[in-house]
């Protein structure tokens, strides 16, 4: 698709188009939901190699993370786009419209695909850290240019959103553990810390 590898290559003008090309609204959408099935593949794949100890089930980790938990990471996504858009809205006078925010914070989090790494176990904290990072980056951007504001002022509004979603996801994922590890979330964000 040319509008990932625009930003792949971190072409952000596509970001200009994105924000006004209705037709990438469901597009926006799904990239978000496999982002999030794709990045519990790799907390499948960590648990894969976890089922000795602890008591993981596997297929219960692929059911909640991959499964349920991409599911449930879309749903709280909106709620990231949500505050994003408020904030850009009332506290820094953006004109922007909230599905014009959608689009391009959903293609802005195709990154968190990254999360698939974290099947490499001794490094899945840094690889899962680093797919929310660059996440991060190109939602700030994706905003900046979507919203028409400054820098600082699309990441404070970006910030404010993804706290939300942070607050959340980390609520899912002691919600339904499995053997204490996490919940219902993908990725890293599976991983509950009270273990």
């Amino acid at each position: 698709m040319g509008w990932l590898g625009r930003i792949a290559r971190l072409d952000y003008t596509v970001f200009d188009e994105l924000r006004s090309e209705r037709s990438a609204t469901p597009i926006a959408i799904f990239i978000v939901l496999v982002a999030g099935v794709i990045a519990g593949l790799g907390t499948f794949g960590w648990a894969l190699q976890h089922d000795d100890f602890g008591g993981v089930n596997v297929m219960e980790v692929l059911l909640k993370a991959a499964v349920i938990g991409s599911i449930v990471q879309t749903g709280v996504w909106f709620a990231w786009v949500y505050i994003t858009y408020m904030l850009a809205a009332r506290v820094f006078g953006s004109v922007v419209h909230f599905s014009e925010l959608m689009r391009v914070m959903g293609f802005a989090f195709a990154p968190v695909a990254l999360g698939l790494l974290i099947a490499i176990a001794p490094l899945a904290v840094p690889f899962g850290l680093l797919a929310f990072g660059i996440t991060l980056m190109l939602t700030a951007a994706a905003v900046e240019r979507a919203a028409e504001i400054e820098p600082r002022q699309a990441m404070l509004s970006t910030l404010g959103g993804f706290a939300v979603f942070l607050m959340f996801m980390g609520a899912f994922a002691n919600v339904m553990e499995v053997a204490t590890f996490g919940g219902l979330a993908p990725g890293i964000l599976f991983f509950s810390l009270d273990l």
